[in-house]
C-alpha cells in the first residue's frame, strides 16, 4: 500500500524547498531527498531543511539519487502516488567544468526515478526541466509546441534528455508524467549561484557584477510563488494522452502517450540592467559594472508562452518585478545578517 505521501526530491533546493512547503501548508505528508552536495553552500540547504523540518508532516531522507539500490528501496518502502523530481546538477556554466556532474545526476538519477515509478506504482510524475531546452531557438515567445533540437549548453542536452526518458517511459508503462520547463527562478531562499543572489552579494560587497553580452540580455525572471502555484495546481491535471490526428506529424509538446511539457514562466522578460537598477534602489547603492563578452551556452533571451499552462489549469504569474525583488531583497538582509 502506497502511504500517501508525495516525494519531493531536491527538497533543500530552492525550489524543492518552496513546493515541499506549500505542499505541507495545504496538509499534505511530503518525504523529501536531496544528496546535500556541495555545489553550493550546504548551510543554505540546511537552513531550508530545518525550516521544513518544523512541520510533523515532512520526513527527511539522504540519499543520492544516482544510487541506484537506495532509489530502489525508497520507492518500494513509499509507494508514492505523486513524485516531483525537483533534484539536479544544476547550472550553465557548471556544465563546461565538470560534464560527469550532469550525467550522474541528471541522466543516471532521472532513470532510477523512472525506474521507481514503473515499479511501484506512481500515478503522476512532475519533473524539472528548463528554459535551457530552447538553446538556439530565436522566435519568441518559445513555445511547447516549438522543436527544441539545439541545446547549446551540457545542462540543456541533459534537460531534453529528461524529457524524452520520460516520454519513452509514458509510451512504454503508461507512466503519466508532466515536465516543468523553468524559467529564471527568483525570490528568497533563492541559489547563490544565479543572477539576483549574485548581484546582491557584489553590490552590498562593493564588488563589481559581472554582466556578460555587456549586459545585453533579457531573462523572463520567474518569482517563486508563481512557480510554486504552478506546480501545485498541475499535480491534479494528470496527462491522459491526447488524441492524434491521422498522419499528423509528433507535437514537441504533447502525445499520445501520458505525457506534457508547460513552460512555467512570468510571460514578461525583463532586461538585465533593469533587475541590476531594482537591486541598487532596494540596497541603497551604486552597482559597480564589469561589462564582459558572451558566455559560451548561455542564451541571449528567454520569454516564455504560457498560454497552454494558463488554459489547462488557469494559472498566470501574479508578482511583478518590482514587488518580487522587494520581497527577494528583504529576505537576503535578514539572511544574511542571521548568519
Amino acid at each position: 500500500m502506497a502511504d500517501q505521501s508525495i516525494l519531493v526530491t531536491g527538497a533543500a533546493g530552492f525550489i524543492g524547498f518552496h513546493v515541499a512547503q506549500k505542499l505541507l501548508q495545504a496538509g499534505h505528508k511530503v518525504v523529501g531527498v536531496d544528496s546535500l552536495n556541495s555545489y553550493y553552500d550546504p548551510k543554505l540547504k540546511e537552513a531550508r531543511l530545518d525550516l521544513l523540518k518544523n512541520d510533523s508532516g515532512f520526513t527527511f531522507i539522504k540519499l543520492d539519487l544516482a544510487d541506484r539500490v537506495g532509489v530502489a528501496e525508497l520507492f518500494a518502502a513509499h509507494r508514492f502516488p505523486v513524485v516531483i523530481h525537483l533534484a539536479a546538477q544544476a547550472g550553465v556554466r557548471y556544465s563546461l567544468e565538470n560534464p560527469h556532474a550532469y550525467v550522474d545526476a541528471n541522466l543516471q538519477g532521472f532513470v532510477n526515478i523512472l525506474e521507481g515509478c514503473r515499479h511501484h506504482g506512481c500515478k503522476h510524475l512532475l519533473y524539472a526541466s528548463s528554459s535551457s531546452v530552447y538553446g538556439a531557438n530565436t522566435k519568441l515567445p518559445f513555445s511547447v509546441h516549438d522543436s527544441v533540437d539545439h541545446p547549446i549548453s551540457l545542462y540543456a542536452a541533459s534537460k531534453k534528455a529528461n524529457e524524452l526518458m520520460a516520454h519513452t517511459y509514458s509510451h512504454l508503462y503508461r507512466i503519466p508524467s508532466t515536465g516543468l520547463r523553468f524559467f529564471t527562478v527568483y525570490g528568497p531562499w533563492g541559489r547563490p549561484d544565479m543572477a539576483m543572489f549574485l548581484f546582491a552579494d557584489a553590490i552590498l560587497s562593493g564588488q563589481p557584477i559581472k554582466l556578460f553580452n555587456h549586459g545585453d540580455m533579457r531573462r523572463d525572471f520567474t518569482y517563486i510563488d508563481d512557480v510554486t502555484e504552478a506546480v501545485v495546481r498541475l499535480i491534479d491535471h494528470v496527462p491522459a494522452g491526447m488524441t492524434k490526428r491521422a498522419n499528423a506529424a509528433p507535437d514537441p509538446g504533447s502525445s499520445a502517450a501520458p505525457w506534457r511539457v508547460f513552460n512555467i514562466g512570468n510571460n514578461k522578460p525583463e532586461d538585465l540592467l533593469n533587475v541590476v537598477a531594482l537591486l541598487e534602489k532596494e540596497f541603497g547603492r551604486t552597482a559597480r559594472k564589469d561589462m564582459l563578452p558572451m558566455q559560451p551556452g548561455d542564451m541571449l533571451a528567454t520569454y516564455a508562452d504560457i498560454d497552454d499552462l494558463s488554459r489547462e489549469v488557469g494559472f498566470k504569474p501574479s508578482t511583478s518585478i518590482e514587488e518580487g525583488i522587494a520581497r527577494f531583497a528583504a529576505w537576503y538582509c535578514d539572511y544574511q545578517g542571521a548568519r
